[in-house]
């Protein structure tokens, strides 16, 4: 029963956000607002936080490049699909193509992989991987693809400026550094770090209420092809990379099919609302994928040994 508790808490958080989007407790402009302060403000401190306290060793493990190379694999799919055979724009592409390959490895991945693995350290690689590398380069492009700021010099300046991106460089900073942060320091970043997980939730859940998964928006293909690509192909991908390509261990086999398998990343809903291109795939896969991997998550050890 215990691997149902990470997906009882965020089930919870979100049955409370959509009660207050039924009630309207917040008002007509409550969204927009949780949106950006969850992107400006909580989720930069997480990061921080999360990433400051990580283990060297789990962060730059062998788990990383199986990671890449799945997550990677998966987005090329998508993108290709998505903008060349059904020529959407370049905005939706890329909430498209994270909704398929950007996985949430913090506040689901971390308990499931508590629960299910026995330890928390796991998604360190992947949150790493998707931090440093997916959140910069996702930035400039939508950053790129819906202001009218096209020099390529102010893009690269927004991006080096994005709270997110800043945020995620020093905690990977203060983890290879090894400097030990004083309490006077922790202790308030984990104060506002602890409100960004719950925000995001009961925000996701608000966007919830007065809408029906796959409404008529003409993107019912772009929903259902980056569920498909989420629930079933990262985690049959992940195992045969790790197995037959890397040759890792049952055990490590094992680690990253599950962290694989794990729901579309809540960020991608924050990043399509931030920038306003996207919410409806966002929205949807992160509801099928997070309902869809349930299953997945809680047979693969058994399948897997």
């Amino acid at each position: 029963m215990e691997s149902f508790t990470g997906f009882t808490v965020v089930a919870v958080a979100i049955l409370v956000g959509w009660i207050v989007g039924r009630t309207d407790l917040l008002g007509e402009h409550a969204r927009p607002v949780l949106a950006r302060l969850a992107f400006f403000v909580l989720s930069p401190f997480l990061l921080f936080v999360v990433l400051a306290q990580a283990d060297v060793d789990n962060l730059f493990s062998a788990l990383l490049p199986v990671s890449a190379i799945v997550a990677a694999t998966v987005i090329a799919v998508y993108v290709l699909i998505a903008r060349f055979a059904w020529r959407r724009s370049v905005g939706e592409t890329v909430i498209g193509a994270l909704s398929a390959g950007q996985v949430n490895s913090s506040n689901i991945g971390i308990p499931v992989s508590l629960y299910l693995l026995g330890s928390a350290a796991y998604p360190a690689p992947l949150i790493l991987m998707q931090l440093l590398v997916f959140t910069p380069i996702t930035m400039m492009i939508l950053d790129a693809a819906t202001t009218t700021q096209t020099s390529l010099w102010r893009v690269i300046v927004r991006v080096a400026t994005n709270p997110i991106v800043v945020a995620s460089v020093l905690g990977t900073l203060v983890a290879v550094s090894g400097i030990e942060l004083p309490a006077i320091v922790l202790q308030p970043a984990d104060l506002i770090a602890d409100a960004c997980v719950p925000l995001l939730l009961i925000a996701y859940g608000m966007s919830l209420h007065g809408q029906r998964i796959f409404a008529p928006s003409g993107r019912r293909r772009d929903i259902v092809l980056a569920t498909t690509l989420n629930l079933i192909v990262m985690p049959v991908l992940a195992w045969g990379v790790a197995r037959f390509v890397f040759g890792l261990s049952a055990h490590d086999v094992l680690v990253v099919t599950v962290l694989a398998a794990l729901p579309t990343a809540q960020n991608v809903f924050n990043y399509s609302q931030r920038y306003d291109v996207g919410e409806t795939i966002s929205r949807d896969t992160v509801f099928l994928t997070t309902i869809g991997s349930v299953p997945i998550l809680i047979f693969a050890p058994v399948l897997l040994g």
